[in-house]
């Protein structure tokens, strides 16, 4: 499929990158030079400089051929216009990111099916999601919920004192037989993701990916060494969107809120829209402000500002100062690496959940997809399709490559963990992790 991406932000270089790894041809469009002789270097896709509103721009990017345009520039006008005008020159289908709230309610309808979107992505709501995740399960550091709920996906670190340390899969396995309550889908070591299989060994500070039944929580995080508590206070450092919806849904849970924003008028729009969170303003890299605000009296604090560095300063200073968990947005991925390093618990970024509800529409057949920060595996929802190779077949007999892994299904809305043994019946929903080349032949054998 030729597919084409306006704007070369975070959230469409990430767009760009997974689709081209799952080999379709990809054009990216932008109006920054130097940012696109840097994917140029970096990335497999064609570039080309201009505006997403031109139609010879799109014409240089190959929009004859296009099936798809996904414009997600800063800029809602421009992603609006840039779907009517890719309409307009025969584009079957157009994503588009909206950011207004006023342009995504029912009043503005009309202009969007107008503008021809198909599918509009907030990159803020999205993000606002996976913090809200995070805040019912902490300690983890990835959270998915597929299947109706009824199978999660948890990513956590794997704790020093943790039962499973230094024992191989195989004994982990036969300690829980017959029916399992999770698998590991996927172990982080150093700079490799894995996909296991029963001879690997588990080890200190693994970054695990587990896929478990919902009622299996409590003993997945006993497993894993990580401590279950209650959040009462969440402190939100930067005032923008994300904070702005966080805000409203914590508060209506009775969690304690306050939120620290630099901008005096954002400040005070906020104190007008949120009567029950307490807005100061201040920057929030200022050790006194964050002082006097008792910072490490809070069960949570999250940064999510636009600047990383102030992000992930302020974490460090929470943390230092006592707070329970810290979780800082980073949009630059080069600084994952040091978050970790640092101590900080969580780095999240707005790209991986656009890039989720993008990669679910392109492939359509999908139910749900999770990709996520740190390596390159993904786990996808499917429905087995009736008569497709999957219909009756055992998991062991279904010839995958050995980057995929079945990690459930789901059958009269009961979540079972796939074995070798399990058999598979068309109308199954299947939880699986999958390295992108690798998906194509996944969606071939499940029909």
């Amino acid at each position: 499929m030729h597919v084409i991406v306006v704007g070369a932000g975070e959230v469409g270089t990430y767009v760009a990158d997974r689709l081209s790894r799952e080999g379709h041809d990809v054009a990216i469009i932008d109006l920054n030079r130097e940012r696109l002789r840097q994917l140029d270097e970096d990335l497999d896709v064609l570039v080309v400089e201009g505006s997403g509103t031109h139609p010879e721009t799109l014409r240089r990017a190959g929009v004859e051929d296009a099936e798809l345009v996904v414009a997600v520039t800063k800029d809602d006008a421009v992603n609006l216009l840039c779907s009517q005008l890719s309409k307009l020159l025969g584009v079957k289908r157009t994503v588009v990111r909206i950011e207004a709230s006023e342009l995504r309610d029912r009043d503005a309808a009309e202009l969007r099916q107008e503008s021809g979107v198909d599918l509009v992505i907030d990159p803020d709501s999205e993000a606002a999601e996976d913090i809200l995740e995070l805040i019912d399960y902490p300690g983890a550091d990835e959270v998915a919920k597929m299947a109706g709920g009824e199978v999660l996906v948890i990513g956590a670190r794997l704790a020093p004192h943790s039962p499973l340390v230094g024992r191989s899969l195989k004994d982990i396995g036969a300690e829980f037989e017959p029916e399992w309550e999770f698998v590991v889908g996927s172990i982080g070591r150093a700079e490799e993701i894995i996909i296991p299989r029963r001879n690997h060994h588990l080890e200190a500070g693994d970054h695990l990916r587990l896929v478990l039944k919902r009622r299996a929580r409590g003993l997945v995080f006993e497993l894993l060494g990580l401590e279950r508590f209650t959040l009462h206070r969440v402190m939100l450092l930067g005032g923008g969107r994300t904070a702005e919806i966080l805000a409203q849904r914590l508060t209506a849970r009775g969690i304690d809120v306050v939120i620290v924003e630099r901008s005096p008028q954002r400040a005070r729009t906020l104190a007008e829209k949120l009567d029950e969170a307490v807005i100061l303003e201040g920057d929030i890299t200022d050790a006194d402000l964050l002082e006097e605000a008792d910072v490490g009296r809070f069960d949570m604090v999250v940064a999510l500002t636009g600047e990383d560095d102030a992000n992930i300063l302020a974490c460090l200073y929470a943390k230092s100062s006592g707070a329970g968990e810290t979780v800082a947005v980073v949009h630059r991925l080069a600084l994952l690496k040091l978050v970790g390093d640092v101590g900080i618990d969580v780095a999240l970024s707005p790209r991986t959940a656009t890039a989720n509800g993008v990669l679910r529409f392109v492939r359509g057949d999908v139910a749900a997809v999770e990709t996520f920060l740190h390596g390159n595996a993904e786990v996808l929802e499917l429905e087995v399709a009736v008569d497709s190779p999957a219909d009756g077949a055992l998991v062991k007999d279904l010839g995958l490559p050995k980057d995929v892994l079945i990690g459930a299904f789901v059958r009269d809305g009961k979540a079972q963990i796939a074995r070798g043994r399990s058999r598979l019946r068309g109308r199954d929903h299947i939880v699986a992790f999958a390295v992108p080349i690798a998906v194509d032949e996944v969606r071939r054998v499940f029909g």
